[in-house]
């Protein structure tokens, strides 16, 4: 190897950088988590540490169900962080660090635990009142949302705005709830401007436009009465500057102060997650590595359509660790 080579890929080593990322609402599935607890004892630690936080049994929930309590938003949120705090102590234990971390809606709450910000017991109180909160914004059936594949970007704002004057004249929400990647935007909304919406994105060059089964329409207008519950709470829990920087979902913007990450929290709720822009940023900054910590691969599907240069693991069962251990 030349001088040259050698100092290069050096240069490539020094500036190859880890990022933990953490995922979201739509990730959860009974048993999650339970392989870790069984087989990890840092993983079962947290486990009941979140059973005492809560003062009910919420590792019971995620390890067997049933689905129909679990997929109830102000369970699945305090789950879906259980999980991931759970997965992030067997990589500690591990010897793994973060140089950035991440989180895609929900996931920015255990991002922050991650980074030192927000103390886990608090991040469960708190995303367990924000499904609440959520749930009771808007009633059954007004709301949804819908995934948009392969959108023309330039097509979208024309289709929202058209979408958004019902039959009779009036104006209904819809907008952009996540920025995913280039072939994924995810919409929320009054249903019936949602319908609309996937029809006329159609038309317009989308190749499906697809509805989700979701409980509420989340990262719009909608959710303003959300917002404003959870206000209060927020601003009554303590936030500490972060030891490892966030990229967060409102601004895509990193973070190093507790003041931003509370604010974060607070204008993510009706506005959109700007994933795509956010793993750009983090890769800017050198990161080349992004683990995804907790339930499902979700993130790591959306990396490899964002940039497929870019290395994706997932860590958040048991059997995961032999493959990523390979990586690290």
């Amino acid at each position: 190897m030349s001088r040259g080579t050698l100092l290069k890929s050096q240069k490539t080593l020094f500036m190859s950088k880890t990022a933990f990322v953490f995922p979201g609402q739509g990730s959860q599935f009974a048993g999650m988590g339970k392989s870790l607890a069984e087989t990890f004892p840092e993983a079962a630690a947290v486990f009941a540490q979140a059973d005492a936080a809560l003062g009910f049994s919420i590792s019971k929930l995620c390890f067997e169900g049933p689905d129909e309590e679990l997929k109830l938003t102000e369970n699945t949120q305090p789950a879906l962080v259980a999980v991931s705090v759970a997965a992030l102590a067997v990589l500690r234990a591990k010897g793994l660090s973060a140089d950035y971390v991440a989180g895609h809606s929900l996931g920015e709450y255990s991002a922050l635990v991650a980074a030192g910000s927000l103390d886990f017991g608090d991040a469960l109180r708190l995303v367990r009142k924000r499904g609440r909160y959520m749930q009771e914004a808007v009633p059954s059936g007004v709301g949804a949302m819908a995934a948009l594949l392969k959108m023309p970007p330039d097509k979208l704002d024309g289709v929202l705005a058209e979408a958004a004057t019902a039959p009779d004249g009036s104006r209904e929400v819809v907008s952009a709830a996540n920025l995913n990647s280039p072939d994924q935007i995810v919409i929320a909304g009054n249903a019936g401007a949602v319908a609309r919406a996937m029809e006329l994105a159609k038309a317009a060059g989308a190749k499906r436009a697809v509805p989700l089964p979701v409980s509420a329409p989340f990262h719009c207008a909608l959710m303003k009465p959300a917002q404003d519950r959870l206000k209060a709470d927020l601003d009554t829990t303590e936030f500490r500057d972060l030891t490892t920087p966030l990229v967060n979902n409102w601004q895509a913007r990193e973070i190093r102060a507790g003041a931003d990450a509370r604010e974060g929290l607070y204008q993510q709720v009706p506005n959109p997650v700007r994933w795509e822009q956010t793993v750009r940023l983090l890769a800017s900054n050198g990161v080349t590595r992004f683990i995804e910590v907790g339930a499902g691969a979700v993130l790591t599907g959306l990396l490899r359509n964002i940039d497929p240069a870019l290395t994706g693991a997932k860590f958040g069962e048991a059997a995961d660790w032999d493959k990523l251990a390979a990586l690290v």
